[in-house]
């Protein structure tokens, strides 16, 4: 990694823990400036770095931004679930083609497929039912981004790089946690952990780019 990386990667790391704290306390004026810097600082540290592929990295940028389009748009005041949800379908979208420019492996594509299967067997259909149960009118654009976020899942495994996958299963337990939150039951650690794995989630997923 470049110098420039490595400052940018710990800017974001104190800036995702300062946004931790914030979430773990409810103090919203501190959410507001470091949710959103700790993915300008993520998105800084991608293009700076000196990646195996640059093709790949051009695609994990354009999913970054969407990313922060995402954040956004979930901790601003009112229900904006669909803009965001929007916003990070498009994103997975973006990985999806960064992972399969990076090259995929069907024998790994076949175990994401099953990790995905189990996942859904698991958690999936329980969330389904939520929503079915809670906000019916939700259920198409929820189906569609639970299609998505798999595709992604599945084509970080296909690539066989640790990082990638590592961050991928991240990604995927805290849109999932998203997703039980809301439309299943939520918990006091929710909001944390729903943070914690976004963010390591989508850190390493960057750090696979090297």
């Amino acid at each position: 990694m470049t110098v420039a990386a490595v400052l940018l990667l710990a800017v974001t790391v104190m800036s995702a823990v300062i946004d931790w704290v914030a979430v773990r306390h409810q103090h919203k004026p501190v959410e507001y400036v470091f949710k959103p810097l700790t993915l300008v600082a993520l998105t800084a540290t991608a293009v700076a770095l000196d990646p195996h592929d640059p093709t790949v990295r051009a695609w994990f940028v354009v999913a970054l931004i969407l990313s922060l389009a995402g954040d956004v748009f979930l901790m601003l005041p009112g229900d904006l679930f669909v803009p965001g949800l929007a916003s990070f379908l498009l994103a997975h979208l973006a990985y999806v083609v960064g992972l399969v420019s990076d090259g995929l492996d069907p024998a790994g594509v076949l175990v994401g497929v099953l990790v995905v299967g189990g996942a859904f067997a698991l958690v999936g259909t329980r969330l389904m039912a939520g929503v079915r149960r809670n906000e019916p009118a939700l259920a198409p654009p929820v189906v569609a981004y639970m299609g998505v976020i798999s595709a992604m899942l599945v084509c970080a495994i296909g690539t066989g790089r640790p990082l990638a996958i590592a961050g991928a299963v991240l990604f995927y337990a805290s849109d999932a946690l998203i997703g039980w939150t809301r439309f299943v039951g939520g918990h006091d650690w929710g909001g944390v952990a729903i943070m914690v794995t976004y963010h390591v989630g989508q850190t390493l997923l960057v750090l696979s780019l090297v």
